[in-house]
């Protein structure tokens, strides 16, 4: 009888401890960067090294998908969304106050389910369609120009500490629609918004969170001469990259990640269920943790 009862108790400790270790998210804090406008082809003929060396320490792909039409709010909306956009339903590209918000859950609204706190700061008034009231504690646009984003990011980061937080760099989107993608303005812009990265993982690092945290730098769209929102390569075409507690450092992606892949992966890396509803998915291979799946899929969404 005591054996029997002994055998009982190591199961019991097994399985608890089993489903403790799935429980457990990857980290405590995820960051989603969006450089706008962020073509691959560009952005390796700037000056990013602070983006290279998270390329370096952790995982990516430079041949990642955004959606169609491949404009910023809609893609946006995508890429926080984890759906496309006959699912989300934002079918404009401008702020528009009468319109709403989005309808669909959110990385943000997931979140705030799971009592985590969130922030966005953005460098375009119409990303707050993404914004629906309850779920972000603080959405600010500081200014259209990074080193000013990311100063107001960095102090509301060292105080707040938030959970989910969503950077938006636009200057570049801009240079390009000015100057041309490829323009030496539009490289000098996202060498500013390379600076930021290095502002950003300083905040991480001052605030004491760095070695619980996760970054995500992706893209809306890329672009070609001085526009973009079509299927060609140039527009689609975006970089997908993630750094931090549990990435494999030096891993290449070669699985296809698409925009609405940030949104799930980033609810995956805080153990939040990714609702059955959403066509992205996390992107697992980038991690080391092996033993921990994806939580179940919910469809009350």
């Amino acid at each position: 009888m005591y054996r029997w009862n002994h055998c009982l108790l190591t199961l019991i400790v097994v399985i608890l401890a089993s489903l403790s270790a799935v429980a457990a998210p990857v980290a405590e804090h995820v960051f989603i960067v969006s450089v706008d406008g962020g073509s691959p082809k560009v952005l390796h003929e700037s000056h990013i090294p602070n983006m290279l060396a998270l390329v370096k320490e952790g995982a990516a792909t430079w041949n990642a998908q955004t959606i169609l039409p491949s404009v910023t709010l809609i893609a946006h909306t995508s890429m926080l969304t984890g759906v496309g956009p006959a699912k989300h339903k934002i079918d404009w590209n401008g702020w528009d106050p009468e319109k709403g918000h989005v309808t669909v859950p959110t990385v943000f609204s997931l979140a705030k389910e799971k009592g985590l706190s969130t922030a966005m700061f953005v460098g375009k008034q119409k990303l707050n369609h993404i914004a629906i009231p309850g779920s972000v504690d603080e959405f600010r646009v500081p200014s259209y120009y990074s080193r000013l984003v990311i100063e107001d990011a960095a102090a509301y980061i060292k105080e707040k500490k938030p959970n989910v937080c969503f950077i938006h760099f636009a200057e570049s989107d801009g240079a390009g629609h000015e100057y041309g993608w490829g323009s030496r303005e539009q490289k000098m812009a996202f060498g500013d918004e390379d600076s930021a990265l290095g502002v950003l993982r300083q905040a991480l690092t001052d605030s004491g969170i760095s070695d619980q945290s996760v970054i995500i730098i992706t893209a809306d769209h890329g672009g070609h001469e001085k526009t973009h929102g079509s299927d060609s390569p140039e527009d689609m075409t975006i970089p997908w990259i993630i750094w931090g507690k549990g990435v494999k450092p030096g891993f290449a992606i070669t699985e296809p990640v698409t925009v609405f892949d940030t949104a799930a992966t980033a609810l995956w890396v805080l153990d939040i269920p990714i609702p059955d509803s959403w066509d992205g998915k996390p992107v697992l291979s980038a991690f080391n943790s092996a033993s921990k799946e994806a939580p179940a899929a919910t469809g009350s969404h």
